[in-house]
């Protein structure tokens, strides 16, 4: 008993779903990683929209002249005639794309899917977090309820012990009795120790994905397991899982995307058009080599028809259709798997009400039996193993009986889940 006034002595803190799903959320390294690709994908699609912008380039080019030579006929009659030592080259060059096929439009709508696609993903990585906190939580509330039976069955065994004690020295029972219930009574104090272990772990675990203090003890919400949970028929289940499934939403911005690489790959058979301008000076004059400035400007459309793309670029463009194929296909096979875990969320949560309730009348008649063997134990009516065997049948049945109602909220959180609600 010592070990249980310790761990009640010990700095806890008590624990909504609510405050669990916030804690977690904010503190998840897949859901940190998750961000970041966010603002990775942010960033492609910002510079993806950076094509529509004009192309602007200022360049500057100093050297040394070598001596030139000059031949007047053929090879013969060279001279070298005066020219500077030093040449400079100044160029701003300037091209706005008017036309690209569609390539800068479907770039950019690609790289906006994406975007939308890493939103998506962390929406699903969001749920699968808070599924698998909300699991942990749920098997704190096993090892209390535990730890609750286990210390109210030690101090019992502890009056029993008594008792048979009593008798032991009246000669109603033989001291086989009294050992027996020794050796019961300290498995109870292991199995005991042994729980509270489990807690301290199972804290200590949701303590670092929560970013707490490790030594903290956290306490569930013990009302969870009692509160009404609403259902909804199978079929709106269905319906609402085909439109909000992070996974679902995920394959059909996949098929988008595929879609926008057919029309991507076709832009590579199309002409472009470009408006460019370019202005240089430069000193000295190239053909005259005059040590002079020479400044001259230029303005024009300049048009390209990638003709290599009429036998190269098919064979891409039938590959870019077979994927849209390929992501149609996975959303169909996607549509059977959630008919398949909704189905299964919803039959296991029934079920677990089902379970529920029968242990309640379970318990009830196990607390009965317990009360009749224990009567007729002291008035001799009965051995010792029979006692212990009523009371071994009361413990599990209790024990049973909270993994069912945890079982209640996992399941319905699994079908909340399912359904893209979590």
């Amino acid at each position: 008993m010592a070990d249980t006034a310790a761990i009640e002595h010990r700095d806890s803190l008590f624990l909504s779903v609510e405050q669990l799903f916030e804690q977690g959320v904010l503190h998840s390294l897949q859901l940190q990683a998750d961000a970041m690709e966010e603002l990775a994908a942010g960033e492609r699609e910002r510079t993806a929209r950076t094509e529509r912008y004009p192309d602007l380039q200022v360049g500057l080019k100093g050297g040394f002249v070598g001596q030139p030579v000059v031949f007047r006929h053929g090879l013969t009659g060279a001279y070298r005639p005066d020219s500077p030592d030093w040449s400079q080259n100044y160029v701003v060059d300037f091209a706005q794309p008017l036309y690209q096929g569609g390539r800068i439009r479907y770039t950019i709508r690609k790289a906006d899917l994406e975007k939308r696609l890493a939103v998506l993903r962390t929406s699903g990585d969001r749920a699968e977090v808070k599924l698998s906190l909300l699991d942990q939580y749920l098997q704190l509330f096993t090892l209390y309820r535990e730890q609750e039976v286990l210390t109210r069955n030690i101090e019992e065994s502890e009056l029993r012990l008594r008792d048979i004690r009593r008798m032991k020295e009246e000669g109603l029972i033989t001291n086989n009795d009294v050992l027996r219930s020794e050796m019961q009574l300290t498995n109870d104090r292991l199995s005991l120790r042994e729980t509270q272990n489990s807690i301290e772990l199972a804290s200590q675990q949701l303590d670092i994905l929560l970013g707490l203090e490790e030594t903290l003890l956290l306490r569930p919400d013990s009302t969870l397991l009692y509160s009404r949970l609403e259902m909804e028929n199978y079929e709106s289940y269905i319906a609402e899982a085909y439109a909000n499934d992070p996974t679902m939403r995920q394959l059909r911005m996949q098929t988008e995307l595929a879609q926008n690489d057919v029309r991507l790959t076709r832009s590579a058979s199309l002409p472009t058009l470009s408006l460019y301008a370019s202005n240089t000076l430069a000193r000295p004059i190239a053909r005259t080599l005059e040590d002079l400035y020479n400044n001259n400007w230029n303005v024009g459309l300049q048009i390209s028809v990638p003709l290599f793309a009429l036998y190269k670029n098919r064979y891409k463009v039938r590959e870019s259709r077979i994927a849209v194929s390929l992501r149609r296909n996975a959303e169909e096979q996607e549509m059977q798997r959630i008919r398949v875990r909704v189905r299964t969320a919803f039959l296991r949560h029934q079920e677990a009400r089902q379970q529920v309730e029968a242990l309640k009348l379970s318990v009830r008649q196990a607390q009965e039996n317990y009360r009749i063997m224990q009567n007729r134990y002291l008035n001799q009516l009965a051995i010792l193993t029979d006692l212990l065997d009523a009371n071994s049948v009361r413990l599990n049945v209790e024990l049973q009986l909270t993994a069912a109602r945890t079982r209640v909220i996992y399941t319905y959180y699994q079908l909340q889940k399912a359904c893209g609600r979590l």
